[in-house]
């Protein structure tokens, strides 16, 4: 007998479903929105109303059943597995997951103790958000971070990035972007000289992640190393 193949699915060959703000910012490369930062394929499904502001500085508030819609859509075309492009997203991690049924991963936050599993002893894991006005516990909580966690926001000293991302502007200088991030892993070091490791916890940080990476000497992770492990798993590769 030939080799058979099966369907079932609508499409075919992308595993992973990311869940997208309704933004217009720049998604330069390594930015999860940019279809050229993956070496596999993924698809894309955009959140009517979930603004960068209202998901950001409003808890997502009234939004959680268009991510739930906009999810069931890309299991039911072939999806294996869901993923956001907002570290705020925690909060719907376990309404989302279990709506779809199938493996959930929302935030990048959603790291932290598996990073802080890999530091040698009195080493911590140190954040770096958007927001650090509006992050809180409750976020914290729905990723299993500790409450206590060493956290730095761009948007302590103003700047390029808070201001575009959230404010969904459609112009970026890029390299005032980047100062604003090393400038924030500064203040975390010196705030908290204990830090082994960095985590970002928005998506649009990782083109960033190799210039945070020299000029801290530390480990970065961020949400493209995410997903890359994510899909991993939902389509493990063939080697024999």
């Amino acid at each position: 007998m030939g080799r058979v193949a099966t369907g079932g699915k609508a499409i075919q060959g992308a595993s992973v479903g990311i869940l997208m703000l309704e933004a217009r910012f720049p998604r330069i490369p390594g930015d999860i929105g940019n279809a050229g930062t993956w070496n596999f394929p993924v698809h894309y499904k955009v959140v009517s109303g979930a603004s960068p502001d209202r998901v950001v500085r409003g808890r997502a508030a009234g939004l959680q059943n268009a991510f739930i819609d906009a999810a069931q859509e890309l299991v039911s075309i072939g999806c294996d597995g869901i993923t956001t492009n907002c570290g705020f997203l925690s909060l719907i991690q376990h309404d989302l997951a279990t709506a779809v049924g199938v493996p959930v991963a929302t935030s990048s936050l959603m790291q932290y103790p598996m990073i802080q599993a890999l530091l040698p002893p009195g080493k911590r894991v140190g954040v770096i958000t958007i927001s650090s006005e509006t992050l809180t516990e409750d976020h914290l909580v729905a990723a299993n971070v500790p409450l206590d966690a060493p956290i730095v926001g761009t948007d302590e000293e103003g700047g390029e990035f808070t201001r575009v991302i959230v404010g969904n502007q459609e112009r970026l200088d890029i390299d005032a972007a980047e100062q604003d991030l090393l400038r924030a892993s500064d203040i975390l070091l010196e705030r908290h000289p204990e830090v082994g490791a960095i985590l970002l916890e928005c998506t649009n940080m990782t083109p960033y992640s190799s210039a945070i990476a020299a000029h801290t000497g530390l480990g970065v992770f961020d949400m493209h190393g995410f997903i890359s492990w994510f899909q991993t798993g939902l389509r493990p590769r063939v080697f024999v």
